[in-house]
């Protein structure tokens, strides 16, 4: 088992560091305007900057087809390595039959800007519906993972890549911790043990629980929520991070937890997410990672404890994590606290649980969330900033 954050080693062995050189830079730069171009989306970009920074080692580029058909059908790369989401960079048809194998591609991002460079060794061809039901575990394209797919182009770039430069994030450049840097981190603050705690919603009491929970175990605890694409209707990143300030202000021990950014973006893939998360963290430097009720699940498609079921189809030592799984946690009425199942000696009528959805309602309409559900603090930053988001959506209809 692992012992220390000295010793825990990176997905595949090796932290992967695609950042280009000042020299590749150069070269790339005198290149630009004659590379063919491929503009990203803002997965692909998020996808590209984790490649670059070791944050999905072994990944040293956009999947082949030989690993993306093994993903896809076993959770594994083609060398028998488990992982969990194909990573893939798709283009139009089009697109793709102006490019040749063995050259470069100058990426750009979102808004124009030149900021990689794939070196190009394959262009494939992808059955959309066989990716669809194996990763999310259905075909319907009300699923906003299965959307993304049906809507993409029909052919997968993939090659080894080059970021130019690392940005600093526009919103959060104090918590933009790389891999390298958290883990020279946890061995500075003496961490042996480390737990990662993955969320795409704003924290609130039962995410408290499970952490602190957690939190008795280990030495530290690595808050690492998600603020790359996600859903329209989820919480925007912005206010999910005021919420971590508040908590880490008030209610959590300064000297054994840390707040970083996962520059990732949302699959809503459930259990094969789940699995995703947890390397993603070992990559961090992350000895354990908490799962708890529909990890990275969206409406109903995925069984409540799905998500940690799928832990027991690899071996620990290959996976070289340790996943920490929790119960759905409520507010018990009888014992005054938060509790799950196993805890307590409560009836179903004495557990107080909200879902996403209501909580979001409330907010929308500038109502705070009951104590038993978040603390006073991180509802009302809440109920303030969402119901000026709602009055504010609610004008832009209205515009002419």
């Amino acid at each position: 088992m692992v012992r220390s954050a000295q010793a825990i080693a990176p997905h595949g062995g090796v932290l992967v560091n695609r950042l280009a050189s000042k020299s590749q830079v150069g070269e790339f730069l005198s290149k630009a305007d004659f590379l063919p171009r491929v503009q990203l989306s803002e997965r692909s970009l998020s996808d590209l900057e984790l490649i670059a920074i070791g944050g999905f080692s072994p990944l040293t580029g956009f999947m082949g087809s030989a690993d993306y058909e093994s993903v896809v059908t076993n959770m594994r790369l083609h060398d028998g390595l488990p992982w969990s989401i194909p990573i893939t960079l798709p283009v139009s048809e089009a697109i793709a039959s102006q490019l040749n194998i063995g050259t470069l591609v100058r990426l750009d991002d979102p808004a124009g800007v030149f900021i990689g460079v794939l070196e190009l060794s394959e262009k494939y061809t992808y059955d959309k519906l066989k990716e669809a039901l194996h990763v999310y575990r259905t075909n319907e394209e009300r699923h906003p993972g299965v959307k993304v797919v049906y809507n993409q182009g029909n052919v997968y770039l993939a090659g080894d890549i080059w970021l130019l430069e690392r940005r600093s994030h526009p919103q959060f450049p104090t918590y933009q911790i790389d891999p390298q840097e958290s883990r020279e981190l946890f061995l500075q603050k003496g961490w042996r043990t480390i737990v990662g705690f993955q969320t795409r919603n704003p924290i609130h009491r039962a995410h408290e629980y499970i952490q602190k929970c957690a939190l008795e175990i280990v030495d530290g605890l690595f808050l690492h929520p998600l603020v790359g694409a996600t859903k329209s209707d989820d919480v925007p990143a912005d206010v999910r991070m005021r919420c971590y300030e508040i908590m880490l202000e008030h209610y959590y021990p300064q000297d054994r937890v840390t707040l970083a950014i996962n520059p990732a973006a949302m699959r809503y893939a459930g259990p094969r997410e789940a699995i995703f998360h947890a390397l993603i963290r070992k990559n961090y430097g992350c000895t354990h990672f908490i799962v708890g009720r529909d990890h990275a699940g969206v409406g109903d498609y995925y069984g409540t404890y799905d998500a940690q079921y799928i832990f027991d189809e690899f071996t620990p030592s290959e996976l070289g994590i340790m996943p920490m799984m929790f119960e759905h946690a409520f507010y018990c009425t009888r014992t005054k606290g938060m509790a799950t199942t196993k805890t307590s000696p409560s009836l179903p009528e004495e557990r107080i649980h909200l879902s996403g959805t209501k909580v979001r309602e409330m907010l929308r309409r500038g109502e705070c969330p009951p104590p038993e559900f978040s603390r006073p603090e991180v509802a009302a930053e809440l109920a303030k900033i969402m119901h000026k988001m709602a009055i504010a959506e609610a004008a832009s209809e209205f515009q002419i």
